[in-house]
C-alpha cells in the first residue's frame, strides 16, 4: 500500500495497518482499503440519496409552480432545498471518504487484520483458523466484498464493525472486507492462505458475476464459491 494513504493519526504504527510488529516468521501477503467511489455508492447509497433529494426538489418545484409564482420567485424558493441537498450529499460523501481513508485491511499467512474507525480506531485480528467460511461479491467495476464467517465461539458486535460487516447479519455479524479493488484476486489469495493454514483444500473464487452475492454451500468453508 502506498505511503500516500498513510493518515497522520496512523504514522506511528509499527507496521502499517497493524497494532504491533509482525511475529517472526509471519509474512504480509496483501494490504488494501475500500475503493472510495464504490464505498460511497454501494455502502453509503450516495446515488440513491441523490435521486431521493432530486425527487423532493422536483415535487417542491411542481407545487410552487402550481401556485403561479414567477420564475425568479420560484428560483428563490428552491435555493434552500437545493442547498440542503448539497450539504447532505457532501456530508455522506465525506463520511465515505474518511471511512476509506482510515481503513486498512491486511492479509498475512496466518490471519486477517482489519484496522477500522474514523475517530476511535479499532483493530480486529481474525486468525485464519477461526474463519469457518467466506463469501464473495463481485461488482461491475471489479471491486467487491469478502464476508468472513467466524466460528460460533467468536463474535464481534455489529456496531463495532459497521460498515465493515455483511449487511443483515446483526445476530451473527460477519466481518467483511468492503469494496476491495480487484476483489477476485484478493479472494483467491484468502482461499489459498486459509487452505495452507488449515490443510483443507479450498476451491478458487468463481468467475465474476456483476452484482451477484455468492455464498459458500454447506459445509461452510472459505471456498469462496
Amino acid at each position: 500500500m502506498s505511503e500516500s494513504v498513510r493518515g497522520h493519526e496512523h504514522e506511528f504504527e509499527p507496521e502499517f495497518g497493524l497494532p504491533e510488529p509482525l511475529p517472526v516468521g509471519e509474512t504480509i501477503l496483501w494490504q488494501g482499503a475500500p475503493n472510495f467511489k464504490a464505498l460511497a455508492v454501494r455502502v453509503f447509497h450516495l446515488r440513491k440519496l441523490a435521486w431521493y433529494f432530486l425527487a423532493l426538489i422536483v415535487m417542491r418545484a411542481s407545487y410552487l409552480y402550481a401556485t403561479r409564482l414567477t420564475g425568479f420567485e420560484l428560483l428563490l424558493a428552491l435555493i434552500w432545498p437545493v442547498a440542503l441537498a448539497i450539504v447532505g450529499l457532501a456530508s455522506v460523501a465525506c463520511l465515505a471518504w474518511l471511512t476509506a481513508r482510515t481503513t486498512a485491511y491486511t492479509l498475512t499467512d496466518r490471519r486477517v487484520v482489519m484496522r477500522i474507525g474514523i475517530v476511535l480506531t479499532l483493530t480486529f485480528n481474525l486468525p485464519l483458523r477461526a474463519i469457518e467460511a467466506a463469501g464473495l461479491r463481485v461488482d461491475a467495476d471489479g471491486s467487491g466484498d469478502i464476508p468472513l464467517r467466524l466460528g460460533k465461539g467468536d463474535r464481534i458486535a455489529w456496531l463495532q464493525l459497521w460498515p465493515h460487516v455483511r449487511p443483515w447479519t446483526v445476530t451473527h455479524p460477519e466481518p467483511t472486507l468492503r469494496c476491495v479493488p480487484n476483489v477476485r484476486e484478493v479472494a483467491a489469495l484468502v482461499a489459498k492462505s486459509w487452505s495452507d493454514v488449515t490443510g483443507v483444500a479450498a476451491s478458487t473464487p468463481p468467475l465474476p458475476v456483476t452484482g451477484e452475492a455468492i455464498s459458500t454451500p454447506a459445509p461452510w468453508r472459505p471456498s469462496l464459491t
